[in-house]
């Protein structure tokens, strides 16, 4: 995906495009996660949609909830989604800083060829 160590690194511009995509592709993954969290409190807790956006954005920053699950199903989902959130979030933070990481070390290992 990225450019070997032996290739001229890309320009500023370029490296700008890459990190761009790859925060707009780390926001459309939070932002499925949190409607895929919001669903599940509608339906298997029965909150409203505020209730639920809360909950679910709330567990997805790691803060936790605000209403405690009542139901089985709604505290099974509430376990599986807090789990989910803080991969989710692994996974998001990762894709982000993966770019500037490479052009770092790109930077310190290329060697201009004469």
């Amino acid at each position: 995906m990225y450019e070997p160590k032996h290739v001229k690194p890309i320009s500023a511009k370029h490296f700008y495009r890459r990190l761009f995509k790859h925060i707009l592709f780390s926001t459309i993954l939070i932002l499925i996660s949190l409607a895929l969290g919001i669903a599940g409190y509608h339906f298997f807790e029965n909150l409203s949609w505020v209730d639920s956006f809360i909950n679910a954005a709330m567990i997805l920053g790691g803060m936790g909830p605000i209403e405690i699950p009542q139901t089985f199903i709604g505290k099974v989902f509430a376990g599986f989604y807090a789990l989910y959130s803080g991969i989710i979030f692994l996974v998001a933070i990762g894709i982000t800083i993966a770019p500037i990481l490479h052009r770092m070390f790109h930077l310190f290992h290329w060697k201009e060829e004469k």
